[in-house]
């Protein structure tokens, strides 16, 4: 029994990739499980298979006694070799299902007793099957079975034992049967593994695309808070170096200013790490949202920005909040590093179910990169596309740079929301 269903019910472990037991032997499943099954020789389950065909032809030649030759040494080396061949199957599939289909067509020529001589054939055959040699699994049964006819009712005549009679022709109609029978439950079994494959291959894929969302998420969650901070820091530091001798005062309360944004920075850079260290668990600080824009102007007055806020935010969820702040933080950080304009205006309005967020400024931009250097730009777009919103950034007609973002105020599906 499955250890999940003892703990507590559920389906088990394998349901939907396929059961513990099974046994690919193409070297291509999930490192761990297939692959390493398959790489394994089958010894148990042939030497069980062997001793089984072996007692039960012993079995059938008892019941057979007179219809058929006796079981000699020479038919116990038949039964040996065609079970012994099913240790390759699944390293040489075409191989063992030619040489057990080979092996009992011998066997039968010999005029041996019917018996469990067929399993062999009709294993070697499914695992054929399902390794995906179809054509030479049927091939191999159709060799058998064409065999066996030729034999019942033509060479039995100079084949042992002597005086032999033909089959009846309604027995071939159940060999017939049975070889349908196995050929019909392999090609059951290699569609489903198929889909096995298919299923676990999604997973993975599934499995690659979250951490590498994750991996954006943390990327832009890092660029936005150190961006931020260390344009401020690197403002004030310019400042405190330049009155440095004749204003120790004001140099002063730069090198506060690079403190107080340095703390800041080194704490939300360890809440992000956190969430790497020990993933699921929930943050030991909140996130940030739009109920911070009075200290992130306070920080931006004193990287010497002045920002004036109109609007109210309304009640937003964690993620769109969290993504607002965001795009107003990497804005502003773009107009201290860009912009020769030391004024800026933030208008936050929310109305007709979304958000506007809109910054401006009124420039000239400082370099060729007026705005932003690209990846600032982008993570604002990443962030306002995975809730369903937009971002505009351009220069402005009559000067300046602005940044317009629009958020629906009720997101239904949210990538990287935490």
């Amino acid at each position: 029994m499955d250890e999940q269903r003892v703990r507590g019910g559920g389906p088990p472990r394998w349901w939907g990739q396929g059961p513990p037991w099974w046994n690919r032997g193409d070297g291509q499943g999930v490192p761990g499980t297939d692959r390493d099954v398959g790489s394994r020789w089958p010894w148990r389950s042939t030497v069980l298979l062997t001793v089984f065909v072996l007692a039960g032809s012993k079995y059938a030649a008892e019941q057979q006694v007179g219809e058929h030759a006796d079981l000699d040494l020479f038919a116990r080396v038949l039964l040996v070799v065609g079970s012994g061949l099913l240790l390759w199957r699944h390293r040489h599939p075409v191989l063992v299902a030619f040489g057990t289909a080979t092996a009992a067509m011998v066997y039968l020529g010999a005029g041996y007793p019917y018996g469990p001589v067929f399993l062999t054939v009709a294993l070697g055959c499914f695992s054929a099957v399902v390794a995906g040699h179809r054509k030479a699994a049927w091939a191999a049964v159709g060799m058998l079975w064409a065999g066996h006819v030729l034999i019942a009712h033509w060479l039995y005549r100079w084949l042992p034992p002597s005086g032999d009679e033909p089959a009846a022709w309604g027995q071939e109609i159940v060999v017939a049967a049975w070889v349908v029978a196995i050929v019909a439950v392999a090609e059951l079994v290699r569609v489903r593994r198929e889909q096995w494959d298919r299923e676990r291959a999604e997973r993975a894929q599934a499995a690659r695309r979250r951490a590498d969302e994750e991996r954006l998420r943390i990327a832009r969650e890092l660029h936005d808070v150190l961006a931020h901070s260390i344009s401020v820091i690197n403002v004030q530091a310019g400042v405190g170096l330049a009155l440095l001798d004749s204003d120790p005062e004001q140099a002063r309360t730069a090198l506060t200013t690079i403190k107080a944004a340095s703390k800041e920075a080194l704490g939300e850079v360890r809440q992000v790490l956190d969430t790497l260290r020990t993933p699921g668990d929930a943050p030991r600080a909140p996130a940030p949202g739009l109920d911070r824009l009075p200290e992130l102007v306070e920080q931006a007055a004193g990287a010497g920005l002045t920002v004036e806020v109109r609007g109210e935010a309304p009640k937003l969820s964690p993620g769109a909040d969290l993504a607002a702040f965001r795009i107003v933080q990497e804005a502003l950080t773009n107009v201290v590093r860009h912009s020769g304009s030391r004024h800026a205006r933030v208008r936050v309005d929310a109305a007709d179910g979304v958000l506007r967020l809109r910054v401006d400024d009124d420039g000239p931009a400082t370099g060729a990169d007026a705005g932003g250097s690209g990846n600032g730009l982008a993570g604002m777009r990443e962030r306002a596309a995975a809730l369903g919103g937009t971002i505009e950034a351009g220069p402005r007609a009559d000067g300046g740079f602005r940044v317009l973002a629009v958020l629906p105020l009720k997101v239904t599906t949210v990538k990287g929301d935490r």
